[in-house]
């Protein structure tokens, strides 16, 4: 069997997924190429190196007619969540990331835009990820993982499904996160996927309509709905977002990683926030061994290896 491990001890994002699993499919770039079938116009894809504690990895970034949404963007236009805790575990922005929450800006539109963007609610999502050109599963998938971000959202802000809208760009930013975790998936063909408890951070953070605790409601919904187990860390801020939780729940099909495995390859999904541990989500295809007996070595005859762990 082949599996699917990722590790989320140092939180979970939907840019570090992606950028994860990009690195454990061949040729990443023409699957970031495949993204333009989308019919968005203006949208663009990165897959750049990062380096955190050492350790390389890939960095992903969406942008929009050359936007990345920011902070400053989301508090112009009254769009909910203003997160301003220094996402740096996600895209490459130094504007403290806030664009892959697709917060649900629930607010009725009540109020006048003045701006030029659109809002989308998960019906225009789906029309854009139907225009994929890709396999159903994928886009079953995709809608899977997005159905359980607005159904969180909708619960958070007690409007209905329907009414639940997202800001251009942070909705294209995690279309894309969620698609190419999807279409990742797809290609490696594994069999089961094992999540492992997504590392979380403390206190609050400040949203538009004022200072909301960690985990965010939309992410501890998705928690509580799909049973995900979360370890708290003495890190300030939010390391799991709702795109991450989302795409964590509909991945997970399995709770224990086989006894007895071979690592076949690993990717390394780096975000921005400076940590005293790496900044990374680790995803590991594994490939189970067929028995849980002791495997023999077969060495050159006349030669014999005896092996044992000892202690200090």
């Amino acid at each position: 069997m082949k599996n699917l491990y990722l590790d989320c001890g140092m939180g979970a994002a939907g840019d570090m997924l992606a950028a994860a699993l990009l690195e454990l499919v061949p040729q990443k770039e023409d699957f970031l190429r495949r993204f333009a079938a989308l019919g968005i116009p203006g949208v663009e894809a990165k897959a750049e190196p990062s380096v955190k504690c050492g350790i390389t990895g890939t960095h992903f970034s969406v942008s929009v007619h050359g936007q990345e949404e920011t902070s400053q963007d989301v508090h112009n236009h009254e769009h909910g969540h203003d997160h301003e805790h220094s996402h740096d575990h996600e895209h490459s922005h130094d504007h403290e990331h806030v664009h892959d929450h697709t917060h649900s800006h629930a607010h009725e539109h009540s109020h006048a835009h003045t701006h030029g963007h659109e809002h989308r609610n998960l019906h225009d999502v789906y029309a854009i990820i139907d225009r994929l050109d890709t396999n159903e599963h994928v886009k079953n998938l995709a809608r899977k993982m997005f159905l359980i971000v607005a159904e969180a959202e909708s619960k958070a802000h007690g409007l209905p499904i329907e009414q639940v809208h997202f800001h251009e760009v942070g909705a294209i930013d995690s279309i894309i996160d969620i698609v190419s975790t999807a279409v990742c998936v797809d290609n490696l063909g594994v069999d089961e996927v094992v999540v492992s408890p997504l590392a979380e951070g403390r206190g609050y953070v400040r949203c538009q309509h004022g200072v909301i605790p960690v985990p965010v409601p939309a992410t501890a919904n998705i928690a509580a709905a799909y049973d995900l187990e979360f370890r708290f860390t003495e890190n300030d801020g939010e390391m799991v977002t709702p795109t991450g939780a989302a795409i964590a729940a509909a991945l997970s099909t399995g709770k224990k990683l086989p006894t007895g495995c071979r690592i076949r390859k690993t990717g390394m999904g780096a975000g921005n926030k400076e940590f005293r541990q790496a900044n990374v989500l680790r995803a590991m295809l594994l490939e189970e061994e067929e028995t849980s007996e002791p495997r023999l070595i077969e060495k050159p005859s006349g030669m014999w290896v005896l092996e044992t762990n000892l202690d200090d």
